[in-house]
């Protein structure tokens, strides 16, 4: 059975749209490392609308330009993307297709093909869809140092809480904490009377 985890750049106060705008001033070698060991090894990538035309308009560019990050692109191109979108789309990057009929039941049948670990960057509401319908396996947070005030957040003001449990942390050297989450079940109930028995006593 293959995984399915998301990544994502995040802010401290939740943010995650256009990361392009606060993200680089803390992209340092331990990142690129850890960018390196998730997307760099990826044979499979489901990716949104949006994020897959941010990636094709300049990925390509960069492998073709043979600069230092033509490597990365050239793994990127190399893998198989799947693009979820509602609209008919054409393709011009290579290995892109189409995710066919419904996203629930398109991607429990990926993940029943033979393979790899099938690997999200950004693509928020396709996250956010397959967290609702139990089907991602691992969420990839990198959680930069900065509160960003506004734009999208991961989580939204409506819907159910979100229970996870914390795989795995590390600190870089920039502040931002590269966390890895699993679903968890829900935590149950508690009250402060619960709580209150973990409290230090003081004499006094």
């Amino acid at each position: 059975m293959r995984t399915v985890t998301a990544q994502l750049f995040i802010s401290l106060d939740g943010v995650v749209e256009a990361p392009d705008q606060w993200h680089f001033p803390y992209f340092n070698d331990e990142m690129g490392r850890a960018v390196d060991a998730t997307l760099g090894r990826a044979d499979t990538l489901l990716l949104g609308r949006r994020t897959y035309d941010s990636f094709a308009g300049a990925w390509p560019g960069r492998e073709a330009a043979g600069g230092e990050d033509a490597p990365f692109a050239k793994v990127l191109g190399d893998a198989r993307k799947i693009v979820v979108s509602r609209s008919r789309l054409t393709f011009d990057w290579r290995n892109s297709e189409q995710l066919d009929g419904d996203l629930a039941g398109a991607v429990a049948a990926l993940k029943a093909e033979p393979g790899g670990p099938v690997w999200i960057s950004g693509s928020v509401s396709v996250v956010r869809q397959l967290l609702a319908a139990g089907l991602l396996d691992r969420l990839h947070l990198l959680v930069h140092p900065i509160a960003v005030r506004s734009g999208m957040r991961l989580f939204g003001d409506d819907g159910p809480a979100v229970p996870l449990e914390l795989v795995s942390a590390e600190t870089f050297a920039t502040g931002v904490l590269n966390l890895f989450y699993a679903p968890a079940a829900a935590p149950g109930t508690g009250t402060y009377d619960d709580a209150k028995t973990h409290l230090p006593q003081h004499e006094g």
